[in-house]
């Protein structure tokens, strides 16, 4: 699944994968998490239409379990594998900043090295000269039990978002 948005977009958020959600309507970030992205993206001042949104592995990896398909990590043979679309979809956008939304994301296109846990917010240029930082998934705050204070963080690092993109010409 390829992600969705204006060819002009200053943003491009890159997630993990499709969910079931996704998976089912064939559009990037429509289920729960996706939801949540949009609430904390008017929060903080970012337009959802304004921005591309996608997914660094571009298929749903799942396991069965009875009626419901229950998402898998992908693995970095498969995060190597897509790696070329989402490659071909940010140098078309030309994005000011490429928000990496969870580990898989960040470490595919920062390096396996990268943890949004010591590095998030940081604005790092990749080795592909895309200018990018990194925050939570999120669906990660929707399993936290603090899901309040992770929001509220999450909201603080696209507020950073929005005030980088304020700062440059449009």
């Amino acid at each position: 699944m390829f992600g969705e948005g204006p060819r002009d977009a200053r943003v491009v958020l890159v997630g993990e994968q499709p969910g079931d959600k996704e998976d089912v309507a064939g559009e990037p970030f429509v289920g729960p998490a996706g939801q949540l992205l949009d609430r904390a993206l008017a929060d903080s001042g970012i337009e959802r239409s304004a921005t591309y949104v996608t997914n660094i592995v571009k298929h749903f990896k799942w396991t069965p379990r009875g009626k419901r398909r229950i998402h898998q990590k992908p693995n970095a043979t498969e995060v190597n594998a897509c790696w070329p679309w989402l490659e071909a979809e940010v140098n078309a956008i030309g994005p000011d900043i490429v928000v990496c939304l969870g580990a898989t994301a960040a470490q595919g296109i920062l390096g396996r090295q990268f943890r949004v846990t010591q590095q998030r917010g940081e604005i790092l240029e990749s080795s592909h000269g895309w200018r990018v930082t990194a925050t939570v998934h999120p669906s990660a705050i929707l399993r936290a039990d603090d899901r309040e204070q992770q929001y509220e963080a999450f909201v603080r690092d696209l507020r950073a978002v929005a005030a980088l993109l304020a700062g440059q010409a449009a």
